[in-house]
Parts: structure tokens; sequence; C-alpha cells
């Protein structure tokens, strides 16, 4: 059995949580996918072995008396493979979204991984573009306090949303 089948099982035999417990799954699976990226790029490491540390030791685990928050395994799983799988059209389209001077290769690494997390999501159509869009400004804000990327983000992910679904705009 594949790991996203036992991921699929697991999901089913959970209780459900309620909507906002939902919604704050989905926001910490983003920030957990672009955190995932970000370390696959560094270190080399292969989707699998990325996707089985964060589900067992990152998901609501607690360093040194914070509690990180729970996400969701099912919408990790998709934004990661997605962005695997897909990362050079995701790429394409982030650097035409970009100055000349300035494709994806030469950006921070931590605004490239949540570019192709975006992307992944955007390309895949099952979350709608405008509230895609929210929640990965928001993942840049926990990155990027100052703001000046925030900005950054929101353009180049407009301009990524409306070529992945103009039908949407």
């Amino acid at each position: 059995m594949s790991d996203e089948q036992k991921t699929d099982d697991a999901r089913r035999q959970m209780p459900k949580p309620g909507r906002e417990a939902q919604r704050q799954m989905r926001s910490a699976a983003r920030l957990y996918a672009v955190q995932a990226l970000f370390q696959m790029e560094m270190s080399g490491q292969t989707l699998d072995d990325v996707r089985r540390e964060f589900e067992t030791h990152r998901f609501g685990a607690v360093y040194e008396g914070d509690e990180m928050a729970e996400g969701d395994p099912y919408l990790f799983a998709k934004i990661l493979e997605g962005a695997v799988t897909r990362q050079a059209r995701i790429d394409q389209m982030t650097d035409r979204a970009l100055v000349a001077k300035w494709p994806i290769d030469r950006i921070d690494p931590t605004l490239r991984a949540l570019f192709r997390a975006a992307g992944a999501e955007l390309i895949n159509g099952a979350t709608p573009p405008k509230v895609a869009i929210t929640e990965y400004v928001d993942v840049a804000r926990a990155f990027f306090p100052e703001g000046r990327e925030v900005k950054f983000v929101n353009a180049v992910l407009d301009h990524v949303a409306r070529e992945a679904q103009p039908e949407a705009f």
C-alpha cells in the first residue's frame, strides 16, 4: 500500500473536525508544504522522505513548550506532489510573472518554495484562485513580516492565477 493510500485510509478513519478546525488544518498544510519544498531543495531529500518526516514529526509536534499546528495530510501531500510533478510548468509560469532580470532561480529559496506550492494549487484548480492567493500571502507574512515580499508574492500569484485559471477572472 502506498503512502498516499495509507494517508487516505487514516484520514477516513479520523473523526471529522469542525469547519474552523478544517480551515486551520488546510492553512497549516500550506505552510508546511512551503517548508517541506524548501527543505527538499536545500537538502536533496526525496518527496516521500520529507512528507513522512513532516506528517510524523512536525504536524502537531511540541517544541520547547510550543505546539505546532496540526496540518491536513491530504492537502499537504497533494501540494507536494503537484509542486514536484509540475515544477517545470510552475516555474515557467512564475518566470513570466517576474521581471526579466530576476528569473525564478535567482529569487530567495523560500519564495521559490512558496511559488511552487501555490502554483501546484492554482494549476490543480480545486482551490479558488482568490482563496489560494490569500492563503499564500498569509504564508509569506509568516516568513517575511516586514511586508515588502508580501506585496511581491501577491502580484506574482495574481499573474500565475490568471494564467492557470483564466476562466475564474
